[in-house]
């Protein structure tokens, strides 16, 4: 996988996103998206992620989901690290509401790419120590250099 830090930038993360369904949380991180990376429609992402969700909640339970979608706008595999103002249900498998989101966007023809990335992704917030540390910090920047910085 790719340093966390090449999927992720600052400008992606956003600490307190507002929205409690995923149609309002997936417009909110299209634009977040989009205005890092005016070449990404936001209305293809939110349609694509809500397409994704359709096939299968993408929540992980312990409070985190991970949204993900292959488009064929995006050049390379791009992140957004959000925490939720209020928790959104996701359908995750433990039931509990989620506000932590990675969404992982990549290229449409990156098939193998895109799974190992996932993987990755779904082994690093499989830790409650990172969720802690990530519930905890109390600024956009925080939250991006807890995360780039993980080494648990």
């Amino acid at each position: 996988m790719e340093a966390l830090g090449e999927l992720l930038s600052p400008a992606r993360t956003r600490r307190d996103l507002p929205g409690t369904s995923k149609k309002a949380i997936f417009e909110e991180v299209a634009a977040l998206v989009a205005a890092d990376h005016p070449d990404l429609d936001p209305g293809d992402v939110i349609g694509k992620l809500l397409a994704r969700e359709k096939l299968g909640s993408t929540g992980l339970g312990g409070g985190v989901a991970i949204p993900h979608c292959r488009l064929a706008s995006c050049g390379q595999p791009l992140g957004a690290l959000v925490s939720l103002r209020e928790p959104a249900d996701f359908d995750a498998p433990d039931d509990a509401p989620v506000d932590l989101l990675f969404v992982l966007l990549v290229p449409e023809e990156a098939h193998q790419e895109h799974l190992d990335i996932l993987a990755a992704i779904a082994r690093l917030f499989s830790q409650s120590a990172l969720r802690s540390a990530l519930r905890a910090c109390d600024s956009d920047r925080a939250l991006y250099d807890t995360v780039v910085g993980w080494e648990g």
